[in-house]
């Protein structure tokens, strides 16, 4: 079957193991069954850092629902959990003395009821014990009690006035000295004398703790603690320890390479529910479809995983304190487990709560034990929401471990990721196969049918959808003004051009140059007109043009015309010679009417014969040019005058302009 469609592009892809699919570089439509970046709730180093940001994101206490944990990866997280570890010996010390003085009462009491007993436990009290015992001094009582009533403080903040000098900060051999006395009140043989004169102290002090601190009834008198590595499963290297030199030579031992994030310490939950003697733990699984917006479909059907061996907190092995399948399975039922214990130590849910409904405490699944679930898997789901990689089109089935405790409080253990499908058992077998159909119910045909069958799913939890930012990283801007490149400056207005002063006054000395008689006007009333003009011109000129300091140049008397040099001269022509005059439009009479230059223009009489003579008559060289009897500027070689659109400029503009008449130079290109 596989070589049929191996060549086939898949829609729907299941895997055990996230990183045998590369899902970056699926298509939008291929679906996955897991997510990127999930290891901040699926490993026990991630829940554990997780879980104390929660005040962060939820009203809610994690250590209602989550035994204390620590990573032993750096100094301060060691330093942490030693004080943890100190602060519950203190404590352990005072349940200590309530529990036994409450065991003289029933002691005391069997006695009356049957004064023939011959049990000699019976016969004795902890402050009356024979030689055998060790009487440990009443001052580790009050050191103990000092120790508590500074964590109460800590707790109600009242350390932040405090001058430092707490009842708590004992020296380290006052601590060494406290703790070994403690091991030999709990695991050894000795006792505590006069412990009932402590009793209403130490009562009043754990009721105060237990106010404010819910781990109080889990803690025990034994401050056992489970060390796990950071990210494996399957119970793999989980040992359980009640000494913390013990522990931190545990990891002192690792190779410094690869200590960082390689154990975490969690506190082991002492008072679990037994079931005939036995602890088991419950398998929940529960269904994420989408991170964005968050929404968590819970699975109704669970089912219970019982040790092989009777509890017992006097044996730390493995196989009484873990309940997982993967270390249970390779070992043989104790003898003196109870035979209503099933051979394959599974139970599903529904046989548990027929075991609660037997026992009269039926309600307790609906009222403490489903929803303490629901809202623990909700509480962990939130906090890692803003970890994980939220791809459209995946989903992923989890499954958490919880263990109870005497009051019927669920804890979360541990979540895990690709929980086993394994048919290892009847119940497995049943439960696996129908949690796998449920969920192609929900992910697939759910997608077509809002209202189809779901099976033993619930929607458990979905928000409204959440705005991600655009971009994650620093918020980086550029601040200023645009600038742009500086314009060429302009030439002023006022300068002359020399080089054509110069050209001119060489044609003078030739005898090229026309006269102002040859149009026949004086000298003296053409030169005025030019200089009205020209004062007209560079007005209108100087107001649009900032003019900056100005250089002139007198011009020289006699019939030399100064050139005038424009703001800005068209280029684009050939310089190679001046082009013909070939006027393109009738001109306007009415034009010459209000031009300065009437008479002088109305004297121009062209003729055709002069007209024809324009192609004959000599080129001007190369570098010459003709000045513009209105504005006085000098022409570019082709191209009319950009000053003055006049008639006058318009003949002017060819190589040569058409002889008028008079008694100019015969030959020469001005004269005419």
């Amino acid at each position: 079957m596989s070589r049929l469609v191996k060549n086939e592009m898949p829609y729907l892809l299941w895997t055990i193991k996230r990183d045998v699919i590369d899902y970056h570089n699926l298509n939008g439509d291929q679906m996955l069954n897991h997510y990127g970046k999930t290891a901040s709730f699926t490993t026990k180093i991630g829940l554990c850092v997780n879980m104390r940001s929660l005040p962060w994101y939820v009203q809610a206490n994690p250590d209602s629902f989550f035994p204390r944990c620590y990573g032993l990866c750096t100094e301060s997280e060691k330093q942490e959990f030693l004080d943890d570890f100190r602060r519950t010996v203190a404590s352990s010390i005072l349940k200590w003395v309530v529990s036994h003085q409450n065991l003289g009462r029933i002691r005391s009491k069997s006695r009356k009821e049957d004064p023939k007993s011959s049990d000699p436990s019976l016969r004795k009290d902890p402050e009356n014990a024979d030689n055998r015992f060790r009487g440990l001094p009443g001052q580790l009582v009050d050191v103990a009690c000092k120790v508590c009533q500074a964590y109460l403080g800590q707790l109600e903040h009242e350390d932040i006035d405090d001058s430092g000098e707490g009842a708590e900060d004992l020296s380290e051999a006052e601590w060494n000295d406290l703790i070994q006395q403690y091991y030999s009140l709990v695991h050894g043989n000795a006792v505590i004398s006069d412990s009932r004169s402590y009793f209403s102290q130490c009562q009043a002090l754990l009721s105060k703790i237990t106010s404010v601190n819910p781990q109080t009834e889990i803690d025990g008198i034994h401050n056992i603690w489970i060390i796990k590595p950071a990210a494996k499963s399957r119970g793999r290297d989980i040992v359980c320890m009640d000494r913390v030199e013990h522990i931190l030579e545990l990891v002192a031992t690792e190779h410094p390479a690869t200590k960082d994030n390689k154990w975490v310490v969690q506190k082991y939950i002492e008072t679990p529910l037994l079931i005939y003697d036995t602890k088991f733990d419950i398998r929940q699984w529960f269904l994420v479809t989408d991170w964005n917006p968050l929404t968590i479909w819970f699975y109704k059907e669970s089912y219970l995983r019982f040790s092989t061996q009777r509890f017992s907190l006097d044996n730390l092995d493995s196989a009484i304190h873990l309940c997982n399948n993967s270390i249970q399975r390779r070992l043989k039922n104790d003898k003196e487990r109870s035979p209503l214990l099933p051979g394959h130590n599974m139970w599903t849910s529904s046989r548990f709560q027929e075991y609660l409904q037997k026992r009269g405490r039926g309600a307790a699944w609906g009222s403490i034990i489903y929803p303490s679930m629901k809202r623990a898997i909700t509480n962990a789901m939130r906090v890692a929401q803003d970890h994980v990689e939220p791809r459209k089109n995946s989903f992923e089935l989890y499954g958490a471990d919880f263990i109870l405790g005497r009051d019927f409080k669920p804890w979360l253990i541990e979540i895990n990721s690709s929980p086993t499908m394994h048919p290892s058992t009847p119940v497995t077998a049943q439960l696996c196969a129908q949690v796998q159909e449920d969920t192609i119910k929900v992910v697939v045909d759910r997608r077509l049918d809002r209202n189809c069958d779901i099976g033993n799913f619930e929607l458990l939890w979905r928000q409204p959808a959440v705005e991600l930012p655009p971009f994650s990283g620093s918020d980086l801007y550029v601040e200023g003004v645009n600038t742009s490149k500086a314009r060429k400056p302009v030439p002023h207005l006022t300068t002359f051009n020399l080089d054509v002063l110069s050209e001119t006054q060489a044609l003078k000395a030739q005898g090229s140059w026309p006269g102002p008689e040859s149009v026949g006007m004086s000298s003296t009333a053409l030169q005025e007109d030019w200089k009205r003009e020209s004062a007209r011109v560079s007005s209108s000129w100087t107001a649009l043009v900032p003019k900056p300091a100005e250089r002139s140049c007198r011009a020289r008397p006699g019939n030399v015309l100064p050139a005038y040099n424009p703001p800005r001269v068209e280029s684009k022509a050939s310089r190679s010679g001046l082009a013909k005059a070939q006027p393109t439009k009738p001109l306007d009479p009415t034009l010459l009417s209000g031009h300065p230059l009437a008479p002088v223009l109305h004297a121009v009489k062209p003729s055709e014969s002069a007209l024809s003579q324009l192609s004959r008559a000599p080129v001007l060289p190369r570098d010459l040019r003709a000045p513009c009897l209105v504005c006085r500027s000098a022409l570019p070689p082709a191209g009319p005058c950009k000053r003055c659109r006049s008639f006058c400029a318009s003949v002017l503009q060819g190589a040569s302009f058409v002889p008028l008449g008079g008694s100019g130079q015969q030959g020469s290109p001005w004269s005419p």
